[in-house]
């Protein structure tokens, strides 16, 4: 995967950007789940490589900081990409494995609506947040120069009434 040198300002563009997922625990109402887990929010720029630290404890409700996470542009991912930026609410998707005990521990982040369906249809935990500005302007000039999106064209039907009486005379 190459990522344009620079975008349409003359800015380099990176080829990756680190990010940081921050999931939630909170107790749980129902007798049988003990907690739940919920992802929170991606946070621009990279501290701890792989480390795993709280940030937050209070009333039974604890947040975690995952670090160590790049997001990666690919080309034949740009109308996904598209798409998720001009719909209402763009979403940044983490894909998560869970444990034994249903903690879940965030494997890839991704901006395309296909990828996260891919690994929902695999079964896998998938936790959809609010895309910070910072990857949104870079995803954003990502997509203006590397997609046009196509026009598109209505297919002319047959008249097929027509084609059925001209072969019956």
């Amino acid at each position: 995967m190459t990522v344009a040198d620079q975008n349409s300002n003359g800015q380099p563009l990176p080829n990756s950007f680190p990010v940081c997922v921050i999931l939630e625990s909170q107790p749980s109402q129902n007798i049988w789940v003990k907690e739940r887990w919920q992802a929170v929010g991606v946070s621009a720029g990279g501290v701890d490589k792989g480390g795993v630290r709280k940030v937050f404890d209070e009333a039974g409700v604890r947040r975690y900081l995952h670090g160590g996470f790049t997001v990666a542009l690919h080309a034949d991912e740009c109308e996904s990409y598209y798409y998720n930026l001009i719909s209402d609410q763009p979403r940044c998707f983490i894909v998560a494995d869970l444990d034994a005990d249903g903690r879940p521990t965030p494997r890839v982040i991704s901006l395309s609506f296909d990828e996260a369906h891919a690994y929902l249809e695999g079964e896998q935990e998938v936790y959809a947040v609010d895309v910070p500005p910072e990857l949104y302007r870079w995803v954003e000039a990502y997509v203006l120069d590397n997609y046009v999106p196509e026009r598109k064209i209505k297919r002319k039907r047959n008249n097929w009434t027509a084609s059925a009486e001209g072969r019956s005379s």
